[in-house]
């Protein structure tokens, strides 16, 4: 298991590089390229600079969150030729400086979504939340509002001119089916995986999040079954998923530590991203980012782990999100404090996991 952390670069990033590397178990950095538009090839000098900057820190550049994946592939549209030849040479070029692992999504639309960006708890510090009732608005609505609670700062996935008219962007889904966007993505897998295989970098699906439609959008990376369709599509290790507890444990019907014991027995988990959930009432959907601490979510974060560890697992992890405490302020879920918190957790449950096997 290699410990790690987001970090959104030295010129985008209130977190400095220098406090992530004092996490103790901190091995390395999850980063991206957040100035090129989604669909163009990364530059290589942009690329080296990154993993510079990481590797003058002491930590290790080793896996991308995200190379992000054009529309016209999730449409299936006549140009998603041009735009996965884009990403087979971003592929070969993060092999280059030794890339292991490339995150990415296949969600439309929307990359995630959250209706609350600092809701409070009842010890005084705020989180990330999802409400139902906060997506019964147009969809402009609802993107406008999350953009207003930002701090100022790029969220992931939100860019701002891929999302200047949300309803004209929606409307082209209109008629893409689940069926339609899960051959959309096979027909993506089966053009890039070889070049995966090439090159040794391996693809991490992110589940869903939240994992069920929302705007009457497809969802085709939301439970057991859907992970599953996904990696026997392309069989091949260099299929796999980004593990998300937070995303796949947003919907209480999935089985979440029997979801990542499979996955993790198959091989096909080369990242996970851990983090608890916490339901506002049993049996509903709305929910808050909580602390990872086990009692203080709806998930039991120890059995996690132990599904990761007991089935093989030795791939990167990282706490995802956290909460703003201590007064900290910046980019919704990507404090220090409360994410160093989670790493150190998940840390000492992956020690406690060892000594308990030798």
């Amino acid at each position: 298991m290699k410990m790690t952390m987001r970090w959104y670069g030295k010129q985008d990033d209130p977190v400095k590089i220098d406090y992530i590397r004092q996490v103790p178990g901190m091995t390395g950095i999850v980063g991206s390229l957040f100035d090129v538009p989604v669909g163009e090839v990364w530059p290589e000098d942009k690329i080296l600079a990154l993993k510079t900057d990481v590797e003058q820190a002491g930590l290790t550049l080793e896996v991308i969150e995200s190379v992000n994946i054009h529309e016209d592939i999730k449409l299936g549209l006549p140009s998603r030729d041009r735009y996965i030849e884009n990403y087979k040479e971003t592929i070969r070029r993060l092999a280059k400086i030794g890339i292991k692992v490339i995150c990415y999504n296949f969600m439309p639309v929307f990359d995630w979504m959250k209706t609350e960006m600092a809701y409070p708890l009842a010890d005084g510090s705020t989180t990330m939340a999802f409400f139902l009732e906060g997506v019964q608005k147009t969809p402009q609505e609802v993107a406008d509002d999350v953009m207003s609670q930002n701090e100022g700062l790029a969220l992931p996935g939100w860019e701002p001119e891929r999302l200047v008219d949300i309803t004209k962007l929606i409307a082209q889904y209109q008629d893409v089916t689940e069926a339609d966007l899960r051959n959309n993505l096979t027909y993506f897998l089966q053009q890039i995986i070889p070049v995966c295989e090439a090159v040794d970098i391996k693809m991490a699906i992110h589940p869903d999040d939240p994992p069920y439609s929302i705007f009457g959008l497809p969802r085709i990376v939301k439970n057991r079954d859907d992970l599953a369709y996904i990696c026997e599509a392309v069989d091949s290790p260099y299929n796999g998923i980004t593990m998300c507890t937070g995303s796949i444990g947003e919907d209480p019907d999935n089985d979440l530590v029997a979801i990542v014991a499979e996955f993790a027995k198959r091989d096909r988990i080369p990242f996970a991203h851990v983090r608890n959930v916490k339901f506002i009432e049993a049996g509903g959907r709305d929910c808050y980012e909580s602390a990872h601490y086990s009692p203080y979510g709806s998930h039991d974060l120890f059995e996690v782990m132990a599904a990761l560890y007991d089935n093989g697992f030795d791939g990167y992890i990282r706490p995802d999100h956290g909460r703003m405490i201590w007064g900290e302020t910046g980019r919704p879920g990507y404090g220090l404090y409360d994410r160093a918190l989670g790493a150190m957790y998940l840390t000492g449950l992956w020690e406690a996991l060892e000594k308990r096997h030798v």
